[in-house]
């Protein structure tokens, strides 16, 4: 048998990829190679890039990268930077002419030359020197290059190739929840950043000796300023690496909740009153458990449906102020849940699968870290708890202080929290009282008591309850085991429902086995149900035949309630007549608006 080759290395990218990482932890350009959009895509038409060229920067932030040149790291870091200084210096405010291109590459290469950033690659400079380039602004050179022509070797500075212009006018974003990145401010941000960073180390000033960061500045506030948040704030550590938040693709900000650890990325460009509101939103996804009540969710989209409801609140709290970079936030979607606004985006995945949270575009800002679960007793359950008190606290000294009005709906979830969830178990075993009362004993002569030994000549009636009660109590289920359903669900739900059963003297249950077809099992006794059912099917998931072949059924009972157990991964209509409820795993959520109850299996 031949061997699998294994797959080639594409150096082409590797190599691209180390030098974006080495740009990303420079000071004075990481906060514009944080907001950039990098697209490098094979494609026959090399990505938009002509084929000698690097790469085309665009108005809008995206920068689309040839995807087979191969060069060195260090001539990527280059290439890219130059792309960057374009955003940088606001090159896209003139018209887009071969002359004004061709000022702006000089202004650019000049800045490169003086800064020492990366290595020319010998495409774009021949000879590896740099021409004599006149030290003049862009409207003055492209005023020159109109008259006179453009110098020859004045057209070889830029990215896309001589004779090919590396910038691409377009019409800029619009979203009523996205604003564009300010990329002067950006980079007026990272040079002062770098200066700072050159005058320390010229000092000999160590760490321990720097002044506070603007995000450690932000959290004293909150402990000394805004309760709400106070004892969240001081629990927390901030954690500001530009490698390690360059590794975990985080452009702005991340928490994790399991560490209590917060990471911010040196290079995003904020100001203090902009890390309240980012650390803000981030305290607030700890505070409500968005990492917990996620359950099955797609993490990635309850993301975005939480913070549409975060930022909305911070927004009329007047909490900081909006990054520059923007947010998520719709009026329209103001008053709803999280868990509501959830069902809304999956119903329209094609808008808001690639939307930016304050990780970057298409990541969750809530970092994964170990399973946590509320049933879960030790450190889990003290984790949570401590989260839940401490938000309450923060409410209570909030409120106390007269700090100011809170939204009603962040008030409301605040409260909700500190309210233990009804287990699913308690919830079902409910249902079942409402359908399944305790059956009224009759006293009979045909059967006599026995507990008055003592006087055997006096006949005294016994409590009996009648056959025919007994025998009309039943309902049906319809068990879903396609291929998409656990093991332990299945048992899990099997072994409450037949428990239920037995205590309330409820002889036998309708059993339909669903996948691609439906299965009669007929009628089982509770124990039976329990331990030696067999499964059959394990294919699609289709539950109408199941739901009919009850609704139908000569010997099942006309008032007899339905039960179906399912991952809600089935048809978007199951239409059931009876009274009917769900049995489904935490997080799921079913196709189509229930009309029964729903029971969410933890």
């Amino acid at each position: 048998m031949a061997k699998k080759k294994a797959p080639q290395l594409d150096m082409a990218a590797v190599q691209f990829e180390r030098g974006l990482s080495n740009l990303r932890q420079h000071p004075l350009f990481s906060a514009l190679a944080m907001h950039a959009e990098f697209i490098r895509r094979n494609d026959s038409n090399h990505n938009g890039v002509p084929r000698e060229g690097f790469c085309v920067v665009r108005a809008d932030g995206q920068i689309r990268v040839h995807p087979t040149r191969r060069v060195e790291p260090s001539e990527w870091e280059y290439v890219l930077a130059h792309a960057l200084l374009h955003l940088a210096f606001d090159h896209f405010h003139a018209h887009n002419t071969p002359e004004w291109n061709a000022a702006c590459d000089c202004v650019v290469a000049r800045f490169l030359a003086d800064i020492k950033v990366g290595t020319a690659p010998i495409d774009i400079l021949p000879h590896s020197q740099f021409p004599p380039l006149p030290a003049r602004e862009e409207e003055s050179l492209a005023a020159r290059f109109r008259e006179g022509g453009i110098p020859p070797h004045l057209a070889q500075l830029g990215t896309a190739g001589v004779g090919n212009l590396d910038m691409e006018w377009c019409e800029p974003v619009k979203h009523a929840y996205y604003r564009p990145p300010e990329w002067p401010r950006l980079f007026s941000d990272g040079l002062q950043r770098a200066v700072s960073s050159a005058v320390r180390v010229a000092a000999g000033l160590d760490g321990d000796a720097a002044e506070p960061t603007q995000a450690e500045k932000a959290r004293a506030w909150f402990i000394s300023s805004y309760p709400l948040l106070g004892a969240l704030a001081a629990a927390f550590k901030i954690i500001e690496d530009g490698p390690l938040c360059n590794r975990l693709g985080i452009s702005v900000a991340a928490i994790n909740m399991e560490s209590r650890e917060i990471f911010f990325a040196p290079g995003a460009g904020l100001n203090e009153m902009q890390y309240r509101f980012v650390m803000a939103h981030e305290f607030l996804h700890a505070g409500l458990r968005h990492d917990v009540r996620c359950g099955s969710r797609d993490p990635y989209l309850w993301n975005v449906a939480c913070d549409f409801v975060i930022n909305d609140w911070l927004l009329e709290m007047n909490v900081g102020e909006v990054p520059a970079l923007g947010l998520l936030h719709d009026p329209q979607l103001r008053g709803l849940s999280a868990e509501a606004i959830y069902d809304l985006i999956t119903k329209d995945l094609r808008r808001y699968r690639k939307l930016q949270t304050m990780r970057g575009f298409g990541k969750s800002d809530i970092l994964e870290g170990a399973e946590v679960d509320f049933a879960r007793v030790g450190e889990g359950t003290t984790l949570d708890a401590w989260y839940r008190s401490a938000l309450a606290q923060g409410l209570s000294y909030h409120e106390g202080d007269g700090r100011g009005l809170l939204p009603a709906g962040l008030v409301e979830e605040i409260g909700a929290l500190q309210m233990p969830a009804i287990p699913w178990d308690v919830a079902l075993a409910r249902w079942f009282d409402e359908y399944f009362p305790p059956l009224e004993k009759k006293r009979t002569y045909a059967r006599l008591s026995r507990r008055q030994s003592a006087t055997p000549d006096i006949p005294r009636p016994s409590l009996h309850t009648p056959d025919e009660l007994r025998e009309s109590r039943t309902f049906g289920v319809v068990l879903d085991t396609s291929g998409s359903m656990s093991r332990s669900l299945l048992g899990k739900a099997l072994g409450s429902i037949a428990s239920y059963a037995q205590a309330r003297d409820v002889p036998a249950a309708r059993l339909i086995f669903c996948d691609a077809t439906a299965y009669d099992e007929g009628y089982l006794a509770p124990d039976e149900m329990a331990g030696r059912v067999k499964i059959r099917g394990r294919g699609g998931t289709i539950l109408q035949p199941g739901v009919d072949l009850l609704q139908n059924a000569e010997d099942f009972p006309k008032n007899g309630p339905i039960l179906i157990i399912t991952d809600a991964l089935c048809e978007h209509d199951l239409r059931v007549s009876r009274d009917h409820a769900f049995l489904i795993p935490l997080g799921a959520r079913l196709p189509f608006k229930p009309r029964g109850a729903v029971f969410e299996l933890s």
